[in-house]
């Protein structure tokens, strides 16, 4: 099997035998994104030379034998992860030209067991997006059909593991945006409980819906990264010191009793057919393997998306006010005043996405506005928690589908703000509730791919990894690539 088409795990293993190298590893990448991503345009910044120097030394500390757990793997990060000397812009042209100064933990991290860069991904601007054309570097383009949307805002992570350019990446999820792109791309996307992962050094879009997580070809291969990700760090105020299992060796597991619940409101007519038939025939999947189904009612579900399009806008407000033309980031040229220079900096370096969400931040913060929006929308979102714990008295995992269809044409949504949001319907509830959750592969609909999505209670990471793994030894939907990457 050629090196572009192994999974992260597959590779470990080759490294551990020695089949191959790192470098013969990451130069084999390299090669695929200068070939490829010109089309794909999944990539901001490619780190060739540090990428190989990384993989040199990593063969080097294998040969010794004191290497850690990813120790010459290559991954991708999502371009909204600080990363020390290299660039990151969140997909915008107020951070077209930053340059960290230090690393985020989850890069961190990754660095210390060992794992080779090889770029950062494009993503929508501040990750506010569910299509990826939201960028200031311009749309990525699904490898399944380059005129169709792969998602977003992680669409630049999970294209570049779909079409074989990295075998696993990172992205952020504040709505869907890692499970939705990992469906519309047939990859397995995975969003940890809040506080699992830690934000610190990941910029902010809404700090209470905020967290980072991975796209990969495998539940193995997500096992084996977010072991790596996760834990306690003091530097992040929302980090929760909660035991860490081993996820890799929770994979065999048996789903024999799993209760799985089926959530009444997702089958409606908003739901393709299509889609319907495929997750369903999925759930049969589980239910054959010992899985019981059942019905569970989420009643307040509707209202996810406004109070998520409330909560989000506010926080972001707040947390994008600091890029005002004078630290850092983008800054006018010539202003006649203070002023001036906020106005201008602030209009040229933010998209028209982002400003409408500013805007409408701003708005629900407002005196006069406060009360009847803001903290409406945090009453509606604990009382779509309480419906999350009501159903997870009865059940272990609730499914169903990711997305309402299969992905859309690139600009299709652009001129309808609403019906782009509606495209998260189904993955915001985990974020407000702070859940873990992900989308798996489960089917493809004239020719594009589609996902199950499952959420699990609080810390239930370790039930999701085994449940997808054990429906995927079952299945081969994970296991196709889109035909011209192969």
């Amino acid at each position: 099997m050629e090196l572009h088409a192994q999974t992260l795990t597959d590779l470990q293993a080759g490294l551990e035998r020695g089949d191959f190298s790192s470098v013969e590893i990451t130069q084999a990448l390299l090669d695929r994104i200068a070939k490829f991503d010109t089309d794909l345009n999944a990539f901001i910044t490619v780190t060739s030379e540090r990428a190989l120097a990384a993989a040199k030394r990593a063969d080097e500390v294998r040969s010794s034998g004191d290497n850690g757990v990813l120790c010459g793997l290559p991954i991708v990060h999502k371009d909204i992860f600080c990363t020390r000397d290299v660039t990151t812009t969140c997909g915008s042209r107020m951070l077209e030209n930053f340059v960290s100064p230090y690393d985020a933990t989850v890069v961190e991290r990754f660095a210390d067991a060992g794992a080779v860069v090889l770029g950062k991904t494009n993503m929508d601007e501040f990750a506010m997006g569910s299509s990826n054309e939201t960028s200031f570097f311009g749309p990525v383009k699904n490898p399944w059909n380059l005129e169709c949307s792969p998602g977003g805002s992680s669409g630049g992570s999970a294209t570049a593991v779909a079409a074989r350019l990295a075998p696993a990446a990172t992205g952020t999820d504040t709505g869907g945006s890692i499970r939705q792109p990992a469906a519309l791309t047939n990859t397995i996307g995975i969003k940890p409980t809040y506080g699992r992962v830690s934000r610190y050094g990941m910029i902010a879009f809404a700090s209470s819906l905020d967290q980072a997580g991975v796209i990969t070809r495998s539940a193995a291969d997500a096992a084996l990264l977010l072991g790596v990700m996760a834990g306690f760090d003091s530097r992040d105020s929302t980090s929760i010191d909660h035991p860490v299992p081993d996820y890799v060796a929770g994979l065999n597991g048996s789903l024999d009793g799993l209760r799985v619940g089926i959530v009444r409101q997702h089958f409606d007519e908003g739901l393709d057919a299509a889609c319907a038939d495929a997750v369903r025939e999925s759930l049969g999947v589980l239910e054959a393997q010992g899985a019981t189904l059942s019905e569970v009612d989420l009643p307040n579900l509707d209202y996810c998306v406004p109070t998520y399009y409330v909560v989000a806008p506010a926080e972001c407000s707040s947390n994008l006010s600091r890029f005002d033309g004078v630290r850092f980031g983008h800054r006018a040229a010539d202003p006649k005043d203070l002023l001036d220079l906020y106005c201008r900096s602030r209009g040229e370096g933010f998209g028209a996405e982002v400003k409408r969400r500013i805007m409408t931040g701003t708005y629900v913060l407002s005196a006069g506005y406060y009360d009847a929006y803001y903290l409406k929308a945090q009453k509606v979102r604990q009382l779509i928690c309480q419906d999350f714990k009501r159903a997870f008295a009865d059940v272990d995992v609730i499914a169903g589908p990711t997305t309402p269809t299969p992905a859309f044409k690139l600009g299709d949504k652009t001129d309808d703000p609403i019906t782009m949001y509606l495209n998260d319907i189904y993955t915001i509830g985990a974020n407000l509730a702070g859940l873990p959750a992900m989308s798996v592969p489960c089917g493809i609909i004239d020719g594009l791919p589609i996902g199950l999505h499952m959420v699990g209670p609080h810390w239930a990471e370790e039930t999701l990894l085994c449940t997808a793994h054990q429906f995927a030894r079952q299945t081969d939907w994970h296991m196709r690539s889109p035909e011209a990457y192969r």
